[in-house]
């Protein structure tokens, strides 16, 4: 693994604790790595103000290893030196129209993103949940149909995992050849472009980058991460990551998220 150049790290339930924190001592692993000429690059389903609180406490952005994150699972790509995207991937309108309606049918209330804001037709106890979990604000759109006619990278349905499970299904069959549907949490029933993962885009970065897959490294611990645990030259499962994860993985962490597990796997297998 000695030949590895670029790390993406999902950020909940892989590097963040249960608290939503980062410990002193995986910012001190991954400032090493930085130092050492890895490139660490956040690769989250939240949206880049999201994301940035943790780019904040890494305190590595102003390196040319910290520049890049992987945001909305992985539909876009930000350059935090130029503050501006460069890879983005958008949902075909009439497909979010199509999944809005089917979502509505349930009592479900689909949301859409921008960098700071969650848009929602009417304000909810799930959309409130996102609202703790991103720390985003939220806006309520009248005519949100018309809306959708926007371009959006994603499209995130919140519910009860047993409904979300039963649309999951309906619109896999639907929409299955043309978007990335998946749940990242049990809750949280996610649509993306076609191709778009997270994989997709760390693939896209390692080229621009100069970088081979072999020199690409992963971790993560959920179905939206499963792209780029595919993807990926070197791929690690958390300890704590859904099964159908760690049988995809090439490794597995000795400790979960909340033991700091990404760092320990790092200093043990990549630091010098």
């Amino acid at each position: 693994m000695k030949n590895i150049k670029i790390i993406a790290i999902d950020l909940d339930d892989t590097l963040l604790r249960e608290d939503l924190s980062i410990s002193d001592y995986s910012v001190s692993i991954l400032q090493k790595a930085a130092a050492q000429g890895y490139y660490i690059t956040l690769a989250s389903g939240r949206t880049d103000n999201a994301i940035l609180p943790y780019v904040r406490r890494l305190d590595i952005a102003g390196r040319e290893q910290g520049r890049y994150i992987i945001s909305q699972n992985g539909a876009v790509i930000l350059d935090l030196h130029t503050r501006l995207p460069i890879y983005e991937r958008f949902v075909n309108p009439d497909v979010l129209i199509e999944v809005y309606r089917a979502a509505r049918k349930k009592g479900l209330f689909p949301e859409v993103y921008s960098d700071s804001t969650i848009y929602v037709a009417e304000m909810n106890p799930w959309t409130e949940r996102d609202m703790k979990l991103s720390g985003l604000k939220a806006e309520v759109i009248e005519d949100f149909e018309n809306f959708l006619i926007k371009t959006h990278p994603k499209m995130i349905v919140p519910g009860e995992p047993e409904v979300i499970k039963i649309l999951q299904d309906e619109l896999a069959h639907l929409h299955g050849k043309t978007c990335e549907i998946f749940t990242s949490k049990p809750y949280f029933l996610e649509i993306l472009p076609h191709e778009s993962g997270k994989g997709e885009a760390l693939l896209y970065l390692a080229e621009k980058l100069g970088f081979s897959r072999e020199e690409t490294m992963c971790f993560g611990d959920s179905w939206n991460d499963e792209s780029m645990i595919r993807l990926a030259g070197e791929s690690v499962a958390m300890k704590n990551a859904v099964d159908g994860i760690k049988k995809l993985a090439k490794h597995e962490t000795e400790f979960t998220h909340n033991e700091d597990g990404v760092a320990h796997f790092i200093e043990k297998h990549l630091l010098f």
